[in-house]
């Protein structure tokens, strides 16, 4: 039958004795929401999640990575206030040494931006520990974001396992209009789709529109395919790809990618590309959508343009074609973070870079920074126009200012205006890239920069550390700082819990409310005991003292829709396990949230009739009862409020899943011979 993409992809790295429920023939469909078991060929880290990932994969015992390609990337915690991030540079790069990993040095970029450069092919497997891998699916990849643990049995040569997802296909016709760009077409998906819409799918676009897309105006949309919730997102690869991989001196690296003729989907959106408007992300959540026309004077006092989502050359020239002869308006600060060092280094050479500092722009390192709240924040009370993919209340820095997420090209108009504008008002010549034939200047087709100019920024200059010959990466010595500390191990499972609700939360809970980000928080992320200190206290200032006061004894968190929405970071699971949560109760899950809830032995539930979550409150004591009779057998969960009223959750809980949380979490499983 005709297959997709997607599951052409899938189907050419599904590991048929680890799907014992699938009797897998290539070619066939596999049912939605069985649990598939696929071979990954290369994973990613970054140094926020992969010092505990790589501390996880140290414990396995395996002396050297089993995947095509491992890379390890410093992008996060580059803000060095003392001695922690930089000693979890040191350990990482001696991870990387002695177990065959190559090793992105703290200035080479972003982690997504730079994987797309130098690693990324097409019809590949990718698995990250970032939530925003799905980037990889802008060059025709199956990209998917994990817990640091998943990606360590990875590393290992192990399968990962997720339901088969659903596949929505996104049929993109006509050509955007000027002032209009990627980041409007993700927008308008969001809009349709919200938050939670993408959960257990992947997106998969095509369509006459595709072809006018560069590819990192697709891996924009990709980036932004995690705020939909989706498993990933994908683009074909096609001959706008082959052209990017050429420029990027990588050209054998290309394959040609696409759905079979007559392939069918689970759901068709249309976006008709003359007819899109510039939008806005609205305060406090991705998809909270209005255009910005209806926005248009609204003052504004800081735009950041950058971030995993939006720092590619394209997007530079794009805003320094819009400030070009003008200067940033008064009572407004504007930065800007190229996504690597070769966007850096190009944008310098064409000119780009002298415009933007002629304007009045402050340069900022490449690297995530401002976007997970590591500098750059905003005033109080003030209005931030940011090209980010996540606007979550206090991600920013500053929890009372309000966070827009636009494009390029709105943000650029708003630097120089002061107000939120609309781009295609303003007096400017289009860029090379939007051109009639909307070509890139990474395709060298521009006269500012040749092939070999584009060729001569992509050469590795020492700042991907390749991995050492086996033989001498056995003498290597693991560098560890005083705060690397060991992950503490899962509590052991137990059939019968009487849990205390220690906190019940509300709809969108997302991991930066679970476990923050920040220049404050994220030096802590490979000492468990202290970062845990931060756990649940946006949503509760008192949930640790809470905890401490009661010894760290077993309870449980009540939670609404979307509950775990946002990043990866397994520290969101990592912070409740060891203050003694045991289950977790909700309306629905974010996928990436429940995968790591798993890991770590928390049982993660979902009401059978929501309006039960009106029956419990703060306080209340929930017995659950009989869950080896439920894990072994799927059946629903029964749960008993204050001993008088039971109810019913789902187990939707697939097999192995189930396996791991009697094992009392992944590393157990694992080391138990689990697969």
């Amino acid at each position: 039958m005709a297959l997709t993409l997607s599951e052409k992809i899938i189907q050419e790295h599904i590991v048929a004795a680890a799907c014992p429920n699938i009797n897998f023939k290539k070619g066939m469909q596999i049912p939605r929401g069985e649990d598939i078991a696929l071979k990954i060929d290369q994973t990613l880290t970054q140094d926020a999640t992969g010092t505990m990932a790589y501390l996880q994969f140290e414990t396995i015992g395996i002396p050297r990575v089993k995947t095509e390609l491992s890379v390890s990337y410093i992008d996060h915690n580059t803000l060095q206030t003392d001695f922690k991030n930089m000693d979890d540079h040191r350990y990482l790069q001696s991870v990387a040494q002695k177990y065959g990993l190559y090793f992105s040095r703290p200035g080479n970029g972003i982690c997504h931006q730079v994987h797309l450069e130098f690693f990324g092919k097409p019809g590949k497997t990718l698995l990250g520990s970032d939530s925003h891998t799905p980037t990889g699916g802008g060059i025709g990849m199956i990209a998917i974001g994990a817990g640091g643990l998943d990606v360590a049995v990875a590393m290992g040569g192990g399968a990962f396992h997720t339901p088969m997802p659903k596949i929505f296909g996104v049929k993109l016709t006509g050509k955007l209009k000027r002032g209009v760009s990627a980041k409007d077409i993700i927008l308008e998906v969001l809009r349709r789709e919200t938050v939670k819409g993408g959960t257990g799918a992947i997106y998969e676009y095509f369509g006459e529109g595709v072809a006018s897309l560069t590819v990192p105006q697709r891996a924009t949309i990709t980036n932004m395919g995690a705020e939909l919730g989706a498993t990933c997102s994908i683009f074909p690869s096609d001959e706008k790809t082959k052209n990017f991989l050429e420029s990027m001196g990588r050209v054998q690296d290309w394959s040609e990618q696409k759905a079979d003729e007559g392939a069918v989907y689970d759901k068709t959106i249309e976006i008709n590309l003359d007819e899109l408007e510039a939008l806005a992300a609205c305060p406090h959540n991705p998809d909270v959508i209005d255009s910005v026309k209806n926005l248009s004077g609204k003052k504004v006092t800081q735009v950041v343009i950058g971030s995993c989502t939006n720092s590619s050359l394209d997007d530079l020239e794009s805003v320094a074609a819009i400030v070009k002869g003008h200067h940033v308006a008064p009572g407004v600060e504007a930065g800007i973070a190229p996504g690597s060092r070769t966007t850096l280094l190009m944008a310098s050479k064409s000119g780009i870079l002298e415009t933007l500092i002629e304007a009045g722009f402050r340069i900022l390192e490449s690297a995530c920074g401002p976007c997970l709240g590591q500098g750059f924040a905003p005033n109080s009370k003030g209005v931030t126009l940011r090209t980010f993919n996540r606007n979550f209340k206090g991600r920013s820095g500053t929890t009372d200012a309000d966070v827009y997420l636009v494009s390029p090209e709105t943000a650029a108009a708003a630097s120089i205006t002061g107000v939120f504008t609309e781009a295609k008002t303003l007096d400017y010549e289009d860029p090379a890239y939007i051109k009639e034939v909307r070509v890139s200047m990474l395709e060298g087709k521009d006269s500012r920069l040749s092939k070999s100019m584009i060729l001569s920024c992509t050469t590795n200059h020492g700042m991907i550390v390749p991995p050492l010959e086996q033989e001498k990466a056995k003498d290597i010595e693991i560098i560890r700082g005083p705060n690397i500390k060991p992950c503490p191990p899962c509590r052991e499972y137990k059939s019968n819990l009487n849990l205390p609700v220690r906190l019940k939360a509300q709809d969108n809970v997302s991991t930066d409310d679970i476990m923050p980000a920040g220049a404050k928080v994220l030096p802590l992320r490979s000492n468990i005991p202290e970062i845990s200190k931060f756990t649940l206290t946006r949503l509760d200032e008192t949930f640790y003292t809470r905890s401490e006061q009661e010894n760290f004894a077993d309870c449980c968190v009540v939670g609404g829709e979307n509950y775990g929405q946002g990043s990866s970071r397994e520290h969101a699971a990592l912070g409740p396990m060891y203050l003694g949560v045991r289950a977790i109760i909700t309306k629905s899950f974010a996928r990436i949230h429940k995968a790591n809830l798993i890991n770590y032995g928390i049982i993660p539930m979902t009401f059978k009739n929501p309006t039960d979550y009106d029956r419990i409150n703060q306080g209340d004591t929930l017995e659950l009862k009989d869950l080896d009779d439920s894990l072994m057998n799927g059946k629903p969960f029964k749960v008993l409020i204050n001993g008088k009223t039971e109810i019913e959750c789902v187990n939707d809980i697939a097999s192995r899943s189930a396996q791991i949380l009697m094992a009392g979490g992944l590393a157990a499983y694992t080391r138990k011979g689990g697969n």
